[in-house]
């Protein structure tokens, strides 16, 4: 039976590639990890693991055993989840990892009443910008925005995350409003250094698409750092509306181009397959889906009032 014991631990070592990020992942120290595998090497009588020291790999024989230790791990998983759906009250470590903007503005005020409401929780929220691998993580879940890459994972649908063209109405009364997609080349237009179009703006109106590259002073790869920019009166900016959404129902910026539309893209929350959704993972999704709004999330909600435009001399 020891050997069963220590399946969790030989997983975690081939999936991170080494004993120090099992032991991250295990939330146990690398002469811990170390020892489990020795002893799990002695009681098998077979060497499981090559050691150098870059690097680890499998012997045949531990070829053979982690085929039939990775199902053990999932089964044992997989039953777990069984059990924990029959809970009255979700309970366990959580961990999310969700992107740094997102997280601080939107999912970061909504903990406490998460946690008054589900008291046995224990959540491990991680703010990282990065996608990061669930399974080496030891992520329950994630939330990412954009197309989702790895199919392994299961998704589902959060809110919409749509993007706004807009500037402070200090820099539009020095400046000029732009009529059309193709003046913004006159104007310093400041971007998001991460943006996977680099200076390219889309745009789409009754005619199609509209390609048109901007040039500005700054660029930053932190959306929030583009939202005092802009706030000050730098430039114009195209930045998501779960961050500007309340600045520009309170006139402090100014929607521009309201008659194109932009790319949109959604925010999706993802977690590995699994027979059985735990427990503290569809409370989890259930409450912030209820808190965000979904379809219609609140920060796209407020009146956005197009025709303040007009009022900028």
């Amino acid at each position: 039976m020891e050997t069963f014991s220590t399946i969790p631990v030989f997983v975690a070592v081939v999936e991170n590639g080494s004993f120090s990020q099992a032991a991250l992942r295990l939330g146990i120290s690398k002469s811990a990890v170390s020892k489990r595998i020795r002893e799990l090497e002695n009681k098998l009588g077979v060497q499981l693991l090559h050691r150098t020291t870059r690097r680890l790999s499998l012997t045949e024989a531990g070829e053979r055993y982690f085929e039939y230790a990775l199902k053990a791990f999932i089964a044992a998983g997989e039953g777990i989840d069984s059990v924990t759906q029959l809970q009255g009250n979700p309970k366990g470590q959580l961990k999310v990892n969700t992107p740094m903007s997102f997280g601080r503005l939107h999912i970061a005020p909504l903990v406490a009443d998460f946690l008054v409401r589900y008291p046995e929780i224990e959540l491990n929220m991680v703010m990282d910008d990065r996608v990061v691998d669930l399974i080496e993580g030891g992520y329950d879940l994630a939330i990412r925005a954009g197309n989702l890459q790895d199919s392994t994972l299961i998704a589902r649908r959060l809110a919409p995350c749509r993007s706004v063209i807009c500037a402070s109405p200090e820099y539009l009364a020095k400046n000029g409003v732009p009529a059309n997609p193709e003046a913004l080349v006159k104007h310093n237009c400041i971007s998001y250094s991460y943006f996977s179009g680099g200076n390219e703006w889309t745009f789409h109106g009754d005619i199609g698409p509209v390609k048109v590259k901007v040039s500005g002073n700054y660029q930053v790869n932190n959306s929030e750092a583009l939202h005092r920019a802009i706030l000050a009166g730098l430039g114009i900016a195209k930045i998501p509306t779960f961050i500007v959404g309340g600045d520009i129902a309170s006139g402090n910026l100014v929607p521009l181009l309201t008659d194109y539309n932009l790319p949109m893209q959604t925010f999706y929350a993802v977690f590995p397959e699994r027979r059985h959704l735990p427990a503290k993972v569809r409370v989890f999704l259930d409450f912030i889906i209820e808190r965000l709004g979904g379809d219609q999330p609140y920060w796209d909600k407020m009146e956005l009032s197009l025709d303040r435009e007009s009022t900028v001399s």
